[in-house]
Order: structure tokens, then C-alpha cells, then sequence
């Protein structure tokens, strides 16, 4: 701004509707003591504010930070995290579509591809919400087939169970009561397949326990930790979270800490083993 050489910055800035900071205004890219100290001025000065609005103060301070550096920061201070609870609803079992009885509520799963199980469940990115839908092989609790569609809809569940009948078939497939698994195209891929259908009894969604652990994973350390700058850049992250690290990396202490991959390996030595003894 050359006239601030030559005029008092406050007329200058007056004169062509500017506000002072403007001029004044530096981008920085601190490091984390230097944010730190920032960040408790600013969480003093608004005590009531989340990370998401401490995080738009720094900004208009000059400071070059994101959401989740800031809550990340507030969570090693102890500073209070005040988040709002914001909830979408996935599940619309207000149908007159045809319901199926809960076949897996006391079925011992042994193999597998016993049973498979899925869900879907949402995802906010910064101008609107897209829709993760998942199954998973319970025995081994590798992921079979995925999609993360702009709607909740019939697309996006066929899609996700194309991808998992691609590489096999279950026994039973097992969901909610949801309009998108009751639905005539779905459950016709299903008989199609010779697929037997479980649902969760209505309102009952601990009935499902087991994709929904893992749904909470694929949340907690993936999507919360990231920042998505777009639908394209959603959709390439979770899947490489799923299909690479969640499959391949992640250890379950449910599976005697091995990955899916690990587990059905071993599941699949030991039934050869058990094959050459009898042979």
C-alpha cells in the first residue's frame, strides 16, 4: 500500500474502507509453544468458545492454524472443548418395505464370511455431509466392501455390497431395518447371491455391534484426525485408511492383536494344517 508512505495509515484505510487491522495483518505459521500461549490469551479472552471459534480468533490475529491443531492443543492444556453434538440420521426403518428376523442373536460365528454386517453412517466436511457405507466380515473384521456417496440412498449401499460380492459371499448378511437394506433392488442382490438376510430387531441398534466398533474406528482415527478438503479428498483418504491401514496395519485385541489380514491367515493355515492331518 505505497499511499501509507506518503499518508497516516488510519486515513488511508478510512479513506478507502479498510479497517486497520488489514493493513497491519501478517500470516503466521507458529510453532507449537508460540500457538500455545496465543491460544490461552485467546481461550481467557472467550471463555465460552469452542475450538472451532478459538481457532477463527487466531486467525484474525494473523495466525495460520486449523481445527484440529487447536484441539489437539486444548486437549494437552486442559483447556475446556466445547463441542456441539450434532447428529444426522442414517437410519430410516419407516417403511412398509419387508422386514427380516435377527438370525445371527445367538449364532456362534466360526469362519469366515459367516456373517457379514453393515451400516452406514455420516461424515461433515466443510460445505456438506457425505455418506460412509461399510461391510465387514464379523469372524475376521476385515472390511469387505465400502463407498462414501454425496447421498443416503439405494446407490450407495448396492454400490458398497457390489464391491464385497466381488470378492465372495456370506452365509448371512446382517443390517438395521433401514430403508436403504429393506429396499427391493438390495434385497434382490442378496437372494440373487443366495444370500441369507438378518436384520436388527426395530430400535435396536446394539444388534449390530460389531460394524459399528468399527465405524467408531474408521471416526476416531481417521476422519477426526483429518481435514477434508472435498468430496475427492474424503473419499481417497478414508479409502486409504480402510483398505491399507485399517486391513493391513491396525492390530484388533479382539483378534489376539493381529490384523484382519493376519487373523484369516492364520485361520486359513491352521484349517489347512487340520486338513493334512486327516489326509
Amino acid at each position: 500500500m505505497e499511499l501509507a508512505n506518503i499518508y497516516p495509515v488510519k486515513i488511508v484505510c478510512e479513506a478507502l474502507g479498510f479497517p486497520r487491522s488489514s493493513f497491519y495483518y501478517r500470516s503466521v505459521k507458529p510453532g507449537d509453544e508460540t500457538l500455545r500461549a496465543a491460544l490461552l490469551e485467546e481461550a481467557g479472552n472467550w471463555p465460552s468458545y469452542g475450538y472451532r471459534r478459538l481457532t477463527e480468533e487466531l486467525r484474525r490475529k494473523g495466525w495460520w492454524v486449523n481445527c484440529k491443531r487447536v484441539r489437539r492443543l486444548m486437549g494437552e492444556m486442559g483447556l475446556q472443548i466445547k463441542t456441539r453434538a450434532q447428529k444426522r440420521r442414517t437410519t430410516d426403518s419407516r417403511h412398509n418395505l419387508g422386514r427380516y428376523p435377527n438370525l445371527i442373536r445367538k449364532l456362534e460365528i466360526l469362519q469366515p464370511d459367516q456373517v457379514w454386517a453393515s451400516d452406514i453412517t455420516y461424515i461433515r466436511l466443510r460445505r456438506e455431509f457425505v455418506y460412509l457405507a461399510v461391510i465387514m466380515d464379523v469372524f475376521t473384521r476385515a472390511v469387505r466392501g465400502w463407498h462414501l456417496g454425496r447421498r443416503l440412498d439405494l446407490q450407495l449401499t448396492l454400490t458398497a455390497l457390489d464391491k464385497a460380492l466381488a470378492q465372495g459371499k456370506p452365509d448371512i448378511h446382517h443390517s438395521d431395518q433401514g430403508i436403504q437394506y429393506a429396499a427391493r433392488g438390495y434385497v434382490k442382490r442378496l437372494q440373487g447371491a443366495e444370500v441369507k438376510i438378518s436384520m436388527a430387531d426395530g430400535g435396536q441398534p446394539t444388534q449390530n455391534p460389531h460394524v459399528e466398533r468399527l465405524i467408531r474406528t474408521i471416526k476416531e482415527e481417521e476422519v477426526d484426525l483429518a481435514e477434508y478438503e472435498n468430496y475427492q479428498d474424503a473419499y481417497r483418504q478414508i479409502g486409504c485408511f480402510i483398505e491399507d491401514v485399517y486391513i493391513y496395519k491396525r492390530i484388533h485385541s479382539s483378534l489376539g492383536y493381529l490384523t484382519p489380514l493376519e487373523f484369516e491367515f492364520q485361520w486359513q493355515s491352521i484349517l489347512a494344517a487340520e486338513a493334512a492331518d486327516v489326509i
